[in-house]
This record gives C-alpha cells, sequence and structure tokens, in this order.
C-alpha cells in the first residue's frame, strides 16, 4: 500500500478535498492523511512514499524533516533542496533571461544584521546605497518585499523616496527587493501541477488574503493570444525551477 501525506498551513479546502479525491480513487492501494510529525530521529524509517508540501517554506522544523524523509525515498513535492537554494530575485533573474515579463527589481542590502557582524564583515558593501540611482530605474510606485517568502509578507507599496526610507528603516534583518509597479488592468493566478497543466484564473489581490474572494469568476477574461503566452510563460517558469506543484501570477 502506497502512503500519501499532506503537509500544509491555512489552506482549508485543497488538504480535504485532495485527500478524499486520492482516497476514493486508491481503492485501497493508495491511502492519503494529513502528516503528523514530533521529534525525527537520524534512522527515522520511510512513513510516506509521497508528501505533498504546502507549509515548509515557512517552517524551518518542516524543511529539516523533509530533507530527512527524502533520504529514505519519499518523493516530495516540491523538492526540498532545490526550495533550499532557491529564492524569488534568483527566480526574477531567471525568468528575465528564460523570456518572460518581469517588472524592473533592484536587490537591496539588509537595513541591519545580526549581533556579531560588525563593521568589518561589511567591508565589501557599498555605502551609502545610491538610492536615487534605485529609484530611477524602478521609478514609483514600487513594492518594497523580501527576497524570498511569500503570503505577502512585509510588503510596503512606495510612493516616494520618504515612504523608501521609511519602509526600508523598518525592515531589520530581512534582505528585500525594490520592484517596479505595475499598474494592472487584468491579474491572473496560475496553478500549474507536473510542469504541464496549467489552470489561468482571474484573481483580485487587493482582497483579503485567504478569504476566497480573491478568484473572480470571468468567461474570457484573456484573450486568446494573451492567454497562450500566459500559460507558456508558467510552464517555462515551473520547468525551469523543478517545481512539480506551483502557483505564479501575473
Amino acid at each position: 500500500m502506497k502512503r500519501v501525506g499532506l503537509l500544509v498551513g491555512r489552506e482549508q479546502t485543497f488538504p480535504e478535498s485532495i485527500i478524499n479525491s486520492i482516497n476514493e480513487k486508491g481503492n485501497g492501494e493508495v491511502v492519503a492523511e494529513m502528516v503528523k510529525i514530533g521529534g525525527i530521529t537520524l534512522d527515522e524509517e520511510k512513513r510516506y512514499d509521497v508528501i505533498i508540501d504546502r507549509i515548509s517554506h515557512e517552517i524551518p522544523y518542516y524543511r529539516a524533516t523533509l530533507k530527512r524523509f527524502a533520504l529514505e525515498g519519499t518523493y516530495i513535492i516540491n523538492n526540498p533542496f532545490w526550495w533550499s537554494a532557491d529564492d524569488k530575485f534568483f527566480n526574477f533573474a531567471l525568468a528575465t533571461k528564460l523570456g518572460v515579463a518581469i517588472p524592473k527589481t533592484v536587490l537591496l542590502p539588509q537595513h541591519s544584521y545580526i549581533k556579531d557582524i560588525t563593521d568589518e564583515s561589511l567591508r565589501n558593501l557599498e555605502f551609502p546605497i545610491d538610492w536615487q540611482g534605485v529609484v530611477d530605474h524602478v521609478g514609483f510606485p514600487s513594492f518594497l518585499k523580501p527576497f524570498d517568502g511569500g503570503g505577502w509578507k512585509n510588503v510596503s507599496k512606495i510612493h516616494s523616496l520618504e515612504e523608501l526610507f521609511t519602509e526600508y528603516n523598518a525592515s531589520g534583518t530581512l534582505c528585500m527587493t525594490l520592484q517596479q509597479g505595475i499598474e494592472y488592468d487584468q491579474f491572473v493566478r496560475c496553478y500549474c501541477v507536473g510542469k504541464e497543466n496549467v489552470l489561468i484564473m482571474p484573481y483580485d489581490p487587493s482582497k483579503p488574503y485567504l478569504s476566497g474572494m480573491q478568484y473572480v469568476d470571468v468567461e474570457d477574461y484573456l484573450t486568446p493570444e494573451l492567454h497562450a503566452r500566459v500559460e507558456q510563460d508558467v510552464k517555462t517558469i515551473c520547468t525551469a525551477l523543478g517545481y512539480d506543484l506551483n502557483t505564479v501570477e501575473f
């Protein structure tokens, strides 16, 4: 019997739906359940054949556990080793090289550092930052956000140099990017499964996160040409990053 485990965060509908679907179609040969873990030992035996991971990007314990499970032959969706090398800024740069349209983006040095980082540790940093050069490149409005992570956390919309200084000074030890703000007419969130199957959905990011109100039911939202372009760009990104399950927003 094959076992599938789900590691999830605040999602409400997805976990129960996919567990029920796998159990209904598995005919007893494949079963799915929520992962339950506590202390993990070095000689931990294999518990699952597949784990679908939706939350380890926020929980270091989960990330370490998944890499340990991978040593026993568990297939992790998505690859936890690649995730450790992954960040948004690298993804932006890679997508740009692959021909995907990405807003202008600048990676910024951290504002603050952990206790043992001294001036000597930072001798390679340009100081002060050429803030005018940064904003001349990116423009306003722009978005100040961490170079990794997700969930719309620690993201600020910036309209002036004064706002940029205020938000940057409050960013602490987070490494931030400043990205060109695109005033959009259409916004889509795209699910990609298996690097090939793409579902493009109209999306309203101004609605409360995880409220269920972000998804908008609009027929023929994109022209056929734009739909094809978005679908191909999603496949390009997910294939390049090796993601079995991913969402991409345009």
